[in-house]
């Protein structure tokens, strides 16, 4: 028997035992759970049974079993290893937007085949790479650009590395938690609270899901620069300062969501091109600092509540699934 993990009710879940999965078609692959990452904004939402009903179908993760709100069985960020399938890939270590669950069957379209040397563990960071990275594009920053991240998370750690590397861009991570000064120094960016803020940035990146943060990142905007809002709040109303100087600045504020790539590049990145540009982008060592915990995937329901507490220490968790 195989598990695979399902949320049952609001803050509610459990590993359920299925059947060993078995291939039945020549174009499938079977695929041995290595590590799989555990989305906080996303999955919290599910968790909390706080996914709109409006958005039941563009939430659908890429191999979800069941319907929203529940149960549903979701997840897309797996690394594992091919145990059958196509020889090509038999024995490949690969990336797959598949939900936790300890083997599994997909097309051999559906997985991506780690560059060599790529650390599998650090691999589970590719959706979130992808995220990054259009967000990027959607701000268009350039060299030179003054950049403020604020939401100190793995989006907004991996938006300081993708911008911390730019030729002349000087990045501020904002944060409240005074803990993401150490992700800073990894990322070789500038740290600040609210109150410290830079002003007249040319483009903020804004990724703290609050009211406040928006606040923040308005304020951060120089004149006729770009806000790009890459939060995802959920059911969650949000007010938004749009008095003050946010109209004799001629602000710009752009929605950033990986869904719908950046028009400046949608006609020449598929999906393929892009997943496999975010795992490379992950051979930078300074993206290990975004994986600070791990959890066994047998206790993985257990630990689940904790992992996605709003007051959770950390940044990303990943799940270890056993070795033979």
């Amino acid at each position: 028997m195989d598990h695979v993990l399902e949320y049952q009710q609001p803050h509610e879940v459990a590993l359920v035992a299925i059947p060993s999965p078995a291939i039945t078609k020549p174009c499938q692959v079977l695929v041995r759970a290595l590590w799989s990452g555990i989305s906080r904004g996303t999955e919290r939402l599910v968790f909390e049974g706080r996914v709109p009903e409006s958005e039941y179908d563009r939430m659908r993760a890429p191999f979800q079993r069941g319907d929203f709100p529940y149960p549903v069985i979701y997840g897309y960020s797996m690394v594992g290893i091919v145990e059958d399938g196509p020889h090509d890939l038999a024995g490949k270590t690969v990336f797959a937007l598949y939900p936790h669950q300890s083997h599994f069957i997909v097309s051999e379209q559906a997985v991506t085949i780690l560059p060599d040397g790529l650390c599998p563990r650090r691999a589970t960071l590719a959706a979130n790479m992808e995220t990054a990275l259009n967000a990027v594009w959607d701000g268009g920053v350039g060299p030179g650009d003054k950049v403020a991240i604020v939401g100190g998370g793995v989006v907004g750690g991996l938006l300081a590395g993708l911008c911390g590397a730019i030729p002349g861009v000087e990045v501020t991570l904002i944060d409240i938690n005074l803990d993401r000064q150490s992700l800073c120094d990894d990322m070789k960016v500038i740290f600040a609270t609210p109150d410290h803020a830079p002003s007249g940035c040319d483009v903020v990146f804004h990724t703290s899901a609050s009211s406040n943060g928006l606040d923040t990142a308005i304020r951060c905007t120089g004149f006729e620069g770009t806000l790009v809002e890459m939060s995802w709040y959920g059911e969650q109303h949000t007010a938004i300062q749009l008095g003050g100087a946010f109209h004799s600045q001629r602000l710009r504020i752009v929605s950033s969501q990986v869904g719908h790539v950046s028009p400046s590049r949608r006609a020449r990145w598929p999906h393929g091109r892009r997943i496999a540009k975010a795992l490379d982008l992950l051979f930078d060592p300074r993206f290990e600092a975004i994986l600070t915990d791990e959890v066994n995937f047998s206790d993985l329901a257990a630990s689940l509540p904790k992992i996605l507490a709003p007051d959770a220490q950390g940044l990303a968790t990943v799940v270890r699934y056993p070795q033979p």
